[in-house]
């Protein structure tokens, strides 16, 4: 892993981590982004799988989507959301880690 500088980022760049890991904070949305781990999926599979209800995986979506975790693609009427980017799985998967360590 790479070695973070010793300096204290600026307050802005820490402000906007620690909303970053607020979003992170709630076990409904990291159900969510475990799932689409797996590769994108609608709103009613993600419902399906979770067994939540679809209102509350868009609103936790819509959260997750401006935290920038995760995006959309529309197919015709269908929405498709998948993790924005690698490193939301690292993310993860490294506080598992440190969880089971």
């Amino acid at each position: 892993m790479e070695n973070i500088s010793c300096i204290v980022p600026d307050d802005i760049l820490l402000s906007d981590l620690a909303d970053v890991f607020k979003v992170f904070g709630d076990s409904g949305r990291l159900k969510i982004l475990c799932s689409l781990m797996g590769g994108e999926l609608c709103v009613q599979d993600i419902s399906q799988s979770l067994n939540m209800s679809q209102s509350s995986i868009s609103h936790q979506l819509r959260i997750l989507k401006d935290a920038k975790l995760v995006k959309f693609r529309r197919d015709g009427k269908n929405t498709y959301y998948s993790l924005d980017d690698e490193h939301i799985e690292r993310i993860i998967g490294i506080g598992i880690e440190h969880i089971k360590e």
